[in-house]
C-alpha cells in the first residue's frame, strides 16, 4: 500500500491532488441490519481501514491494531517526503479580511 501511496504522490506532484480517509473497520463486509433484525457481532480486534484516490486510482488497505505502530511510522515518513509541493497562503488577503471586519 505504501508504495503505491509513493506512486501517487509522484504522479500528482505537479497537477492534482491525493485524498486520503482513515476508518474504524470492523470487518464486516455486509451492511448493518435495520433495527427490527438486531444481529450481534463482535470484532475479534480494532482495525483501520486506510483509503488514497487521485480521482482516477484508488487503493485501500486494513491495520490491524498489532500493526498500526509501524504502519503509522511508515506513513508519517512518507507524507513528510511527499509534503513539498503545497501552496502557501497569502497574507494580504487574512489582513484585508480583518481590516473589513
Amino acid at each position: 500500500f505504501l508504495t503505491e501511496l509513493t506512486r501517487l504522490f509522484q504522479k500528482c506532484r505537479t497537477i492534482g491532488s491525493v485524498v486520503i480517509t482513515l476508518k474504524k473497520y470492523d470487518g464486516r463486509t455486509k451492511p448493518v441490519p435495520r433495527k427490527g433484525h438486531p444481529e450481534t457481532y463482535e470484532p475479534a480486534d480494532n482495525k483501520c481501514l486506510v483509503r488514497a484516490s487521485d480521482g482516477k486510482t484508488r487503493i485501500s488497505t486494513v491495520v490491524s491494531s498489532k500493526e498500526v505502530i509501524k504502519f503509522q511510522m511508515a506513513y508519517s515518513n512518507l507524507l513528510r517526503a511527499h509534503m513539498d509541493g503545497l501552496k502557501k497562503k497569502d497574507k494580504k488577503s487574512k489582513s484585508k479580511k480583518t481590516k473589513a471586519t
